[in-house]
């Protein structure tokens, strides 16, 4: 028997103690820890709420969920028509539909949800993060029924919210902030003047945005006018408030963040800081806490002038203040979420406290627990946020599907996974398309990366395209183990865009190592069943000009089915496994080497997938025969794209700005596609003349739909 190995690149499909998913670790601090002040204590006897509705879906629902849980509070899910099936729907004890997909309809239909309030007879609301959680009329609306809303209350929502008046009282409570305009900007043209005086490059933003929604940078006048466009739209899609503010943009800088908690009685901590800085579209992607920039004295000074915001505004709840950082530690005021951040797990994990318990028990007037000088840093924590996106695409483009196959990482010590899906969950083009939080903890940055990096290689996702390959490429690369990081690492590291894994020689031969023996095992499982069996050397020629050959026994050694003794390049390798070809997950020790891989796909013509190192590689193994009249087959044509545009990602179309007969040059904007809530400009690749528009404004398209054709 012969065969034949073709292999290549694919652009992906694609803590301290164990934990079950249910669970968050602080819950489980006190067991173990020596500092039990810092643990959460769930009492039973003191009284919260009855009944909570929380306004929001996926994983931050769930997360809430599981505190109401702890704490006895009976909880309502609200839902879309679409998540009906949904993770959190399922975990809350009642929940009620509010209208269809769209957020407009649903999410952010505040009469509908204040129906629900008063049909489930809820005595709270938790808003979690985004849709709901920093709107002021939502949270007047709320007291005026006489429901608690677990937030701060409108004043703090209405000044901190609004980029330009928390700009203002920052000053005023002494707080670094960035030289800007603190005026709303009126136009385009105003935005430009503005952006003159204030010197290239400008950060506009959305005065009532947040999570990288409405912002863009602008090095120059037509970059400040596209920005002001594209801004003023995002933000009036996912806000309803399309305001825009212009402040200098840091180049270089750190995203530092500070999470602060306050009471109703005026007591205020800082909790600590959060590392921010992997970035991709002004959106966090990897988050850690603490920093390794900052000293004790940065971290003070950052965290004290926080608390001061705070109570300039007698603030009263979980909040973040974000601040920029530059090289020299010195560091500018940003914004103040007032809400929950997505990245919070991280701080839970390094101070034992459970952040949603203490919003609860705020919201219910009982006074702060712990002093300043109580709060810990114990250990390190990472996280990762896993989307459905194709990092292959500008870092990260949407992917939508059903996850046809799901395991979260949860035999990995020390690994929480927040998430709010299941297997068979649907990924659609209406939601932000988040799948999990990845949070892995250590006693040290090097045990946290370490299992993070284990977490991703034993993640299992089918059936959308997903960012594990970035995220495990961006932990292990040598700039962000030391520290050596800022917003602009992704560009930095990837000038020219994700690619993937390179592999060195040596992880060349063992993937093609493993590639030959999982063939070699689907083999001797056939000839098990056939009453056959075979023994020798199988010899394998890659297309890529290596030799291979895999042994097997009997041979003096008493190697077994699981044990093969690959030959690449000349090179021997022990390869060894249990070869259940079942299992989504395959853990392969190469000359002492473990590996966790997955093999994605394969079909009759030999060609397969594996995930190795993070990538996805897709492989051609093929008798000796075959692999010779492959030589013969004719190769398709690839498609002039230059010619035609078709749309990178799921979407709908905002807009077409040209028609049949119109001369567009490169680099011209021919639509706008707008998905999970950001607006993508589609430009032409070539002058030339429209031939034909496939698309109008309002169509929902598909990855890979044909939008416009040039002649």
């Amino acid at each position: 028997m012969a065969a034949a190995l073709r292999w290549g690149a694919a652009g992906g499909p694609r803590g301290l103690w164990t934990l079950l998913r249910c669970e968050t670790l602080c819950s489980r601090w006190c067991l173990i820890t020596p500092h039990k002040l810092y643990s959460s204590v769930y009492d039973p006897n003191e009284k919260t709420f009855e009944k909570l509705l929380i306004a929001n879906r996926g994983e931050i629902a769930c997360r809430v969920i599981k505190t109401c849980k702890k704490m006895g509070i009976k909880t309502v899910a609200i839902h879309s028509d679409v998540d009906a099936n949904a993770v959190h729907v399922k975990m809350a004890d009642e929940a009620v539909c509010v209208g269809p997909a769209p957020t407009s309809k649903s999410y952010l239909n505040m009469d509908a949800i204040m129906e629900v309030i008063k049909k489930t007879r809820a005595q709270a609301v938790h808003p979690g993060y985004g849709f709901l959680s920093e709107n002021r009329e939502f949270a007047r609306r709320l007291a005026s029924e006489g429901v608690t809303f677990i937030g701060p209350d409108t004043h703090a929502i209405q000044a901190m919210g609004d980029k330009i008046e928390s700009k203002l009282l920052a000053k005023n409570a002494k707080v670094n902030t960035i030289p800007g305009f603190d005026g709303v900007v009126k136009d385009a043209d105003e935005a430009v003047r503005i952006a003159r005086e204030i010197g290239y490059p400008v950060m506009i933003k959305a005065s009532a945005g947040g999570g990288g929604k409405g912002m863009r940078i602008a090095w120059d006048d037509e970059e400040t006018r596209e920005g002001f466009r594209f801004s003023s739209q995002e933000a009036a899609s996912s806000f309803g408030d399309d305001r825009l503010l212009i402040e200098k943009f840091i180049d270089n800088p750190r995203h530092i963040e500070i999470q602060v908690l306050a009471d109703k009685h005026g007591n205020a901590l800082w909790l600590n800081e959060r590392e921010c800085s992997i970035q991709r579209r002004n959106q966090k992607v990897v988050e850690e806490a603490p920093s390794t920039f900052l000293d004790p004295e940065t971290r003070r000074a950052m965290g004290e002038q926080a608390v001061a915001l705070a109570k300039a505004v007698k603030y009263s709840s979980a909040g973040t203040v974000e601040f920029l950082v530059d090289s020299s530690k010195n560091f500018y005021f940003l914004e103040m979420n007032t809400r929950l951040q997505v990245e919070h797990p991280v701080t839970e994990c390094i101070t034992g406290l459970d952040l949603v318990q203490e919003m609860i028990r705020v919201a219910k007037g009982y006074p702060l627990r712990h002093k300043q000088a109580d709060i810990p840093i114990n250990g390190w924590a990472v996280e990762c946020r896993v989307y459905a996106e194709d990092p292959y695409k500008s870092f990260g483009l949407p992917s939508i599907g059903k996850l046809s196959q799901y395991q979260e990482p949860l035999q990995v010590p020390s690994v929480r996974v927040d998430s709010g899906v299941q297997q068979g969950s649907d990924i659609s083009i209406f939601y932000d398309p988040m799948i999990s939080k990845l949070i892995t903890y250590g006693s040290n940055r090097a045990e946290a990366l370490k299992r993070m990096e284990e977490a991703l290689d034993n993640y299992v996702i089918r059936g959308v395209a997903h960012n594990i390959s970035l995220l495990r490429e961006v932990i292990v690369h040598p700039r962000f183990i030391q520290g050596e990081i800022s917003t602009k690492f992704l560009p930095e590291v990837y000038p020219d865009g994700f690619k993937g894994h390179k592999l060195t020689d040596l992880e060349r031969r063992e993937l093609l190592a493993t590639a030959a023996s999982l063939y070699v095992s689907e083999q001797l499982r056939s000839q098990r069943f056939l009453g056959t069996s075979s023994t020798g050397k199988i010899p394998f020629s890659c297309h890529d000009g290596c030799s291979c050959a895999a042994c097997l026994g009997p041979r003096k050694d008493k190697i077994t089915q699981k044990d093969l003794l690959v030959e690449v390049d000349g090179m021997k390798l022990n390869v060894t496994s249990e070869w259940n070809l079942a299992s989504p997950l395959l853990s392969v020790t190469i000359d002492g080497t473990q590996r966790t891989i997955q093999r994605l796909s394969r079909n009759a013509a030999g060609d397969t997938s594996i995930q190795f190192l993070g990538t996805v590689y897709k492989l051609q193994i093929l008798t000796k025969v075959a692999a010779e009249l492959s030589k013969y087959m004719p190769e398709k044509a690839a498609e002039d794209t230059s010619s035609v545009l078709r749309s990178p990602m799921p979407g709908a179309v905002v807009a077409v700005s040209v028609k049949p007969g119109d001369t567009v040059s490169e680099g011209q904007e021919i639509c706008v596609i707008e998905a999970m809530k950001m607006q993508n400009s589609m430009t032409a690749a070539k002058t030339g003349k429209v031939k034909a528009v496939h698309c109008k404004a309002g169509d929902t398209v598909g990855e890979g739909d044909l939008l416009v054709e040039l002649e």
